[in-house]
């Protein structure tokens, strides 16, 4: 058996092969993600509800189903759910189909919350784990906390304008907004730590196999997508991770140029379930830059993980949510730190349903390793 340690830092992926080949049974995984849930949840308020004895059971399922001979991708794995679950049903099913193991609800801020970028519990605030008195980023956001804490190492989120990619951008982690139907905004996802968990969640997402597309990208970069004010050391930072990746012969960057329009007004009158005569000109200077290049890359954020303040009158899906209403799948990786220890985010737009380019891109992830979850 793995010591408890061990198995806080194994990716879903590990977690699952080991499970698989009886290794490590699934009711030790569980307890020792509960376990650390509990060291750590009392400073991070990461998950509103837990289910400590239902997990055990659903770990012992798990374990029966591998003895006869089961294979499940996810066996065994511990997950945090998002706890606004009406649209993610479907989704919670599937995963819990592949041996899955929901430890509880994470979460997400109250509905009366002006700015959505803190979760709530009844304890209060959730916290960054980079730094506490840090907002996580939301609406995802005990789940991106959760992940970067290594509570679980895979928690489900959803995207309606930037509400997965923000708080994984904020946390240090990895979220993938895929592919979504234009009529409708929002779509699941989850946030993971690892570009093959990425792969293997999309996978059991779609039903079907999504692997890596690991050939040289032509990348179109930009800082500000042509409106945006963009905190300067985020854009250093970022520029400085598509240069590595320019220098790893992943991209090579086009000086295609990149301009789009401001989409708050545009986002907010559809989100109302209003007309706006400029819905699609982003739209079609998007199809026009995907003719040229395979992959947009930009900052995640605008801004960094802002206090109990709130972010002021800077709009934190500045830079994402055009890509909601557009329905392009759009990744945020880490890309490095600031000088105040702080996790920058990297965003990569691919054309509609070309997750498998994101993929790619993912796996050149910087590794910035766990936060050290230090007292304020």
């Amino acid at each position: 058996m793995a010591a408890d340690a061990d198995l806080s830092g194994l990716d879903a992926t590990a977690i699952s092969a080991m499970v698989v080949r009886r290794d490590v049974s699934a009711v030790e995984v569980v307890r020792a993600a509960l376990d650390r849930l509990a060291e750590l949840d009392d400073q991070l308020r990461a998950f509103q509800v837990v289910w400590p004895e239902p997990a055990l059971a659903d770990a012992r399922d798990v374990d029966r189903a591998v003895a006869r001979g089961a294979r499940p991708r996810l066996a065994g794995v511990p997950i945090g759910l998002k706890a606004w679950q009406r649209s993610q049903v479907a989704h919670t099913r599937r995963l819990r189909a592949q041996g899955a193991v929901p430890l509880g609800l994470t979460s997400v801020p109250l509905p009366t919350t002006e700015w959505q970028t803190w979760g709530h519990t009844a304890r209060g605030i959730t916290a960054n784990p980079w730094r506490l008195d840090r907002s996580p980023g939301g609406s995802s956001a005990g789940s991106a906390a959760a992940v970067a804490a290594r509570m679980v190492p895979l928690a489900t989120g959803s995207d309606g304008a930037g509400s997965l990619r923000i708080p994984a951008a904020w946390c240090g982690v990895l979220g993938l907004k895929p592919t979504n139907p234009t009529a409708d905004l929002a779509v699941v996802g989850a946030i993971v730590r690892s570009a093959r968990d990425m792969a293997l969640h999309l996978s059991v997402l779609l039903d079907r196999e999504v692997l890596p597309n690991r050939r040289r990208l032509r990348a179109a970069w930009s800082a500000t997508l042509g409106f945006a004010d963009v905190d300067p050391e985020q854009a250093s930072v970022v520029r400085a991770a598509v240069e590595r990746l320019a220098s790893a012969g992943v991209v090579t960057v086009s000086p295609e140029p990149v301009g789009l329009c401001a989409p708050a007004e545009v986002w907010q009158a559809v989100r109302a379930g209003r007309e706006h005569p400029d819905r699609g000109e982003n739209d079609r200077r998007l199809d026009q830059l995907f003719r040229h290049v395979d992959v947009l890359l930009t900052p995640t954020t605008p801004n960094p993980p802002h206090g109990p303040e709130g972010p002021g009158a800077t709009l934190s899906p500045n830079l994402t949510w055009a890509f909601n209403l557009s329905g392009h799948p759009a990744l945020t990786m880490p890309a490095g730190l600031r000088g105040d220890g702080l996790p920058v985010g990297l965003q990569a737009v691919a054309p509609r349903g070309r997750e498998d380019t994101l993929l790619g891109i993912a796996e050149h992830a910087t590794d910035l390793g766990p936060p050290r979850i230090a007292q304020r």
